[in-house]
């Protein structure tokens, strides 16, 4: 017997040896005592091939130094699809579209009626006599729910006669934290006397706050799609930071706003990184008020995406147009691309500074994400075809005709039907036109593959029984972006470039350490609250879906 125990011994410590050093050393785990502050961070369309490749060549960067004290989940996937609604969803509830019903920012719903008013982005008939006479209606939460899009503000924010109505509530306007159906994280840390903040791209990025509508204590959401020359009172528009002097543009890439120009974005995402500094200091998000450091708090960046979307332009003025984009397979970034990665760099090291000057650093986690990457890496497989957004004739609608009640289609497609009896012929149309355009047939929409009837059920929701779920959805062969415009690169559908997305956990103190181990996005809402010592099934979602928090970090290998 004493024989088989030393035996034993010997084993397990061969085997304690065999361990990789770095899993070894985080035994111990994140000290969740030593958290008093979380900051979140999506810098959206991050791949995990980003911030592999940014740190190996960027030794002395402020993301390196992130990296060396936090772990790097190389193997981690966002929402599927990959738009930026279900994409935070995920992040701030640990909620799939499954359960927290956001599948897109403009989608559609079978039992809802239409807005009041006719929106600014959704061919939707407005008018008071359609609620609740119409059941069954395009929702957008996007600019569209804007008073005026064109201002930094909307105008004022949310219109709620742009907004879908409930024809079982009087007809009562849906703001868009009454649409997501699971609590947030914000909601948690508020309710355990945190103080939160966050800030996004859109006013309907108010949905943050959760069904509650309370859970944000300060929200900032600049409307990303306003003119770059102006204010909200009408006066030119004046960014407080060096080189930000907004370009006003005619479109020239895709879409109007501050993602036409690799500078405007900056001076855009600035205004994120300026509201977060200010939060840092103990003030709000604009400077007007001493509130505290929040307890979890966070933005997005967009240069990003931009840097991968857009063809060419200009990042100096006087300058040559320079790429955007890769220059190749391995993820190597296009001149422009870089210059939008080094300025997210240089923007987080002015927080992480900041974070230090206020001698908060040692007590905060940084969560480094992104809501979606962006597709094709390799650019060589671009290939763009004329479109449907909200509805329009193009892509999928141009096959569908009337069978299609709605889609939204970027480099994925969500299609919602007229007639949900006549899936199979919808999917026989779709089935004729699977090839990419060709002179004979230039109708072609590239479907790599079709999700309907089980196929579908397997992966989401029915959609005979869940008014949100598309009927069919559609993952594209790789590059395949439905638009009418220069975009070299998409996000919203499903491929591996859309999916793969960077994640980093830093904290003071924390050992380096690179996880193959596959992980999701979702798990990262469980994971802030129990860094604040909050019991993670506090948020429906990661009940619903029995969500695990991320491994390694408090000291568990699974």
């Amino acid at each position: 017997m004493r024989f088989a125990k030393s035996m034993l011994s010997c084993v397990l410590a061969t085997s304690l040896l065999a361990l990789p050093l770095q899993v070894r050393a985080q035994d111990e785990g994140l000290d969740v005592s030593k958290v008093k502050h979380v900051l979140l961070i999506s810098v959206d369309g991050l791949h995990a091939l980003d911030l592999t490749n940014y740190v190996a060549t960027h030794g002395d960067s402020p993301l390196a130094s992130l990296w060396r004290h936090g772990i790097t989940y190389t193997n981690n996937s966002t929402s599927q699809p990959s738009d930026s609604f279900p994409g935070l969803t995920s992040l701030v509830t640990g909620g799939s579209p499954t359960t927290a019903g956001f599948w897109y920012d403009v989608t559609y719903n079978r039992v809802v009626s239409p807005p009041a008013e006719t929106t600014l982005t959704v061919p939707i008939p407005g008018g008071p006599d359609l609620c609740p006479s119409q059941i069954g209606t395009p929702v957008a939460f996007d600019e569209s729910d804007d008073y005026d899009l064109t201002f930094l503000d909307g105008d004022g924010g949310i219109n709620p006669k742009n907004l879908p109505r409930d024809p079982n509530n009087n007809c009562k306007p849906i703001y868009p934290h009454e649409y997501l159906r699971v609590n947030t994280i914000f909601e948690v840390v508020k309710a355990h006397g945190g103080r939160t903040a966050w800030v996004d791209k859109h006013p309907s990025y108010e949905w943050t706050n959760g069904p509650s509508g309370k859970g944000v204590d300060d929200f900032y959401g600049p409307e990303i799609n306003s003119n770059t020359s102006m204010t909200d009172t009408g006066v030119p528009i004046v960014i407080p930071f060096p080189g930000c002097n907004p370009v006003p543009l005619v479109d020239n890439n895709f879409d109007d706003g501050w993602t036409t120009d690799f500078r405007n974005i900056q001076c855009y995402d600035m205004l994120h990184v300026q509201a977060v500094l200010n939060e840092i200091d103990g003030w709000n998000h604009n400077h007007s008020k001493k509130v505290g450091v929040p307890t979890l708090f966070g933005f997005n960046y967009q240069a990003v995406s931009v840097g991968e979307k857009l063809n060419n332009g200009p990042i100096a003025a006087g300058g040559p147009n320079v790429s955007g984009g890769y220059t190749d397979v391995f993820g190597t970034p296009s001149v422009g691309l870089a210059f939008e990665l080094d300025f997210v760099d240089h923007t987080l090291g002015r927080i992480v500074e900041e974070l230090k000057d206020q001698g908060i650093y040692d007590s905060t986690l940084i969560i480094i994400s992104a809501k979606h990457g962006q597709s094709p890496i390799e650019r060589a497989k671009n290939e763009n075809i004329p479109g449907s957004i909200a509805g329009a004739l193009g892509g999928p609608g141009s096959v569908l005709g009337a069978l299609e009640a709605f889609d939204i289609s970027d480099d994925g497609s969500l299609i919602w039907l007229s007639d949900q009896e006549e899936l199979g012929a919808a999917v026989t149309l779709l089935t004729q036109n699977e090839a990419l355009p060709t002179a004979a047939n230039p109708i072609g929409l590239g479907i790599q593959e079709i999700f309907a009837g089980n196929a579908l059920k397997n992966k989401w929701n029915d959609p005979g029984s869940d008014p949100r779920t598309p009927d069919i959805i559609l993952k594209v062969d790789t590059g395949v972006i439905f638009a009418g415009s220069n975009k070299i690169a998409e996000h919203g559908g499903i491929n591996e470039d859309d999916i793969h997305t960077a994640l980093l956990v830093s904290f003071p103190g924390l050992a380096q350490l690179t996880v193959k181990t596959p992980t999701i996005n979702q798990q990262v809402a469980a994971t802030i609250v129990k860094a604040l010592g909050i019991d993670p099934n506090e948020l429906e979602a990661v009940q619903k879906e029995q969500i695990r928090v991320l491994p390694f970090l408090f000291g568990e290998s699974h």
